[in-house]
């Protein structure tokens, strides 16, 4: 087995992956060769950085699965590496904790003007009188998607003693109750929430949700906070926002574009920016690795598919009982390919019997 860790994870994160017969090829060894050495690749591990996109992925004639150390994966194409047959994990949960409490701190910032105290401090100035904070205590906070940190979000503010109202599409009004959550549609949110704090993924409904129409929804004065994904939020919009007084403040730890060049949210005073730092902790950046690395091991030696987001996720005894006819769907695709005039356009699969009751979409994609 061949194994690319394209970007750097920590050393005992390798180390899950160190198998006699194995090489693992570090970030630091690939010197710029990373198309080259995909050509020969059966797993690769990365992070946000490197972009596993369809000409990249031209070059991986036998990979088998796509490791990334996070969340997001809108930097690989899963379009084309569904349509190879790879399978692309990630680790939901791993950093959650430690974006939750950089969101959290990002509040705490707005609200006390932190940030300006600071440098006004270093600057020599004592100004108590236009330091004036608020507290979270008592306000209500909008928290935009319920899951792993979503849910780390709201139990946190909860200690402050604030008010949750919160949107999700996938998650039961039963389990945000039980973290005192009000579910509401998107435009109460918006109405009623003092903060806002975005936890969603990037799909086509969100991109851009974050806008000059949707602001104007929102109370006047309210707080956004985002350490979910850059393009959520359309930067030109909030700048406007934020200099008509409409929006009180925000606090941004992602950015369309990333390292941020042009961006309008550059140089106003009531932004609170970080670089990109939300799962930046020790323990975080330890938790993917390993994590990423041990999902990685178990399907290359078992295949055991654990966190995928475009394969359904099975179990050992659940692949090996596939496991002959994947192999069949190969060699038939294959055989297809070969015997076929021009390219193929499209391949019918049907199936009868108990095979039916499996999760087929395996099958269908080694075909």
């Amino acid at each position: 087995m061949k194994i690319i860790v394209a970007e750097k994870i920590s050393a005992s994160a390798v180390a899950q992956l160190q198998e006699p017969g194995w090489v693992v090829i570090t970030a630091d060894q690939l010197d710029g060769e990373l198309p080259q050495q995909l050509e020969t690749a059966d797993a690769l591990i990365v992070r946000s950085a490197v972009q596993a996109d369809s000409k990249l992925l031209a070059h991986a004639h036998k990979l088998r699965v796509i490791g990334r150390a996070g969340v997001g994966v809108d930097n690989i194409d899963l379009e084309a590496a569904t349509h190879m047959g790879i399978a692309v994990m990630n680790t939901p949960g791993a950093n959650a904790v430690a974006v939750a409490e950089q969101s959290i701190g990002m509040m705490l910032a707005m609200a006390r003007h932190l940030c300006r105290a600071d440098a006004l401090m270093h600057a020599g100035k004592w100004e108590k009188k236009s330091l004036q904070g608020t507290e979270l205590r008592g306000k209500t906070l909008g928290i935009i998607g319920l899951g792993r940190i979503g849910m780390e979000v709201a139990r946190r503010a909860r200690a402050f003693g604030m008010d949750l109202v919160g949107h999700d599409a996938f998650v039961s009004v039963a389990v945000a109750k039980e973290q005192g959550i009000q579910v509401a549609e998107l435009e109460e949110v918006y109405a009623v929430a003092d903060y806002i704090t975005l936890h969603v993924g990037l799909t086509p409904q969100t991109t851009g949700m974050i806008n000059e129409a949707s602001i104007a929804k929102m109370k006047k004065n309210v707080r956004l906070v985002n350490c979910a994904r850059g393009e959520l939020v359309n930067e030109a919009d909030l700048a406007k926002a934020l200099q008509c007084g409409h929006v009180a403040a925000a606090a941004i730890d992602v950015f369309t574009e990333e390292p941020p060049k042009n961006s309008p949210l550059l140089g106003l005073q009531n932004v609170v920016l970080t670089p990109h730092t939300g799962g930046s902790t020790a323990e975080a950046q330890e938790a993917v690795g390993v994590q990423i690395a041990q999902q990685v091991k178990e399907y290359l030696k078992h295949g055991v598919i654990q966190n995928a987001v475009n394969v359904p996720s099975v179990s050992a005894e659940e692949y090996a009982a596939m496991q002959p006819y994947i192999v069949l769907a190969e060699r038939m695709g294959a055989f297809l390919a070969q015997v076929s005039e021009g390219s193929l356009e499209e391949i019918s699969i049907r199936y009868g019997g108990h095979i039916a009751e499996w999760k087929t979409e395996l099958i269908r994609n080694a075909a």
